[in-house]
């Protein structure tokens, strides 16, 4: 067996992985492109090359069944209340997952200037985190979300129901094709917002221009996306190293927190913030100890999804990811890779 393969079967102690991992980090930003100035700035061109010649996305599909398509069951049984799997905030460092959740999701409504009354889109909007929290805190507001999951949609729309939200719509779509109108739904937002849907983009210059044509003319889009500091590159199946990308990120996109800014033809980026990593370190680590917690549980729901034999297996791979991100957020003290906002008006 190969190392991966070993911590896959739980045969290797947690802080022996994580110092593989960090050892991988280092290696990754130890390479020629990484370190030389000259030659990380052909890439990043010839990257941007790569961009402006794809689709919105590639492999939405495969992102769909590695995450949105898992049993919902996994996810309630250890993400936060508002289930929200993104990033969350720690300003205190002391925050419960739950108090986390929420101060992100408030500063996101702080940072995109939202006002009870508009109509607000939540474009990827995963288990619903932001979208019910929307529908909530605005009840004037019309709340749509677009996702790439019935699932998902079904299980939105019954929490909606049950909370008694009545302005909350969420249609299903892939965004390379969705366009407006759609389901009895029109464009015309105040806001578009989304929170870690880029990531699995490729042409932002089309996916821009899209969002643009569903904003009022004083509208805006509000943009969470993680991100390293200088380094853009496609999630790629090289090597046995690049595990994460082949059951958790196919056709995913790590983006600098410079890039978007190279695509302003039809929205104009008027301001962006950076969130430290150590905020995913921690929102990550919170993650683990949930399913650690909660693994008696979990272990039927694998079974079912994935065969008694290869239960434990993915067990671990979901422990292995979840590590993985910590260690990559948390990598330098959260100064190498971390969380961007970005808020986009149209031109």
């Amino acid at each position: 067996m190969n190392p991966i393969q070993w911590v896959e079967r739980g045969l290797v102690p947690d802080v022996v992985a994580r110092a593989g991992m960090r050892a991988l980090i280092a290696k990754r930003l130890q390479a020629p492109e990484s370190v030389d100035q000259e030659r990380r700035v052909e890439a990043f061109a010839s990257f941007l090359d790569d961009l402006r010649r794809s689709p919105i996305a590639i492999n939405t599909r495969d992102a769909n069944v590695q995450h949105y398509e898992v049993p919902a069951e996994f996810f309630h049984r250890h993400l936060g209340p508002c289930l929200k799997y993104s990033c969350c905030l720690y300003p205190d460092g002391n925050e419960t997952l739950a108090q986390a959740e929420e101060k992100m999701l408030a500063l996101y409504a702080e940072r995109a200037g939202l006002v009870d009354g508009m109509r607000i889109m939540d474009l990827g909007c995963g288990w619903g985190s932001l979208s019910l929290w929307l529908a909530r805190q605005y009840p004037n507001s019309q709340v749509v979300g677009l996702s790439n999951s019935h699932g998902q949609r079904e299980f939105i729309m019954a929490q909606a129901k049950s909370r008694g939200l009545t302005n909350l719509t969420i249609i299903t779509g892939d965004i390379v094709d969705f366009d407006y109108p759609a389901q009895g739904v029109e464009a015309g937002f105040d806001r578009v917002m989304s929170i870690e849907m880029f990531e699995h983009m490729k042409n932002y210059g089309l996916l821009l221009k899209k969002i643009a044509g569903w904003l009022n003319p004083e509208g805006k889009l509000f943009v969470h996306i993680f991100a390293h500091k200088l380094l853009a590159y496609h999630y790629e199946v090289r090597d046995e190293s690049d595990w994460m990308t082949q059951y958790f990120f196919l056709g995913g996109t790590m983006p600098s927190e410079h890039l978007l800014a190279h695509f302003q033809d039809d929205l104009r980026l008027a301001r962006q913030w950076w969130v430290n990593g150590q905020h995913y370190e921690k929102t990550s680590n919170h993650w683990l100890a949930g399913m650690d917690a909660a693994r008696a549980d979990i272990m039927p729901i694998f079974e079912q999804a994935y065969g008694r034999a290869d239960a434990g297996i993915w067990f671990n791979r979901w422990r292995m990811f979840y590590m993985a991100v910590a260690e990559f957020f948390g990598y330098a003290d959260g100064n190498e890779w971390g969380v961007g906002h970005y808020l986009f008006e149209k031109r």
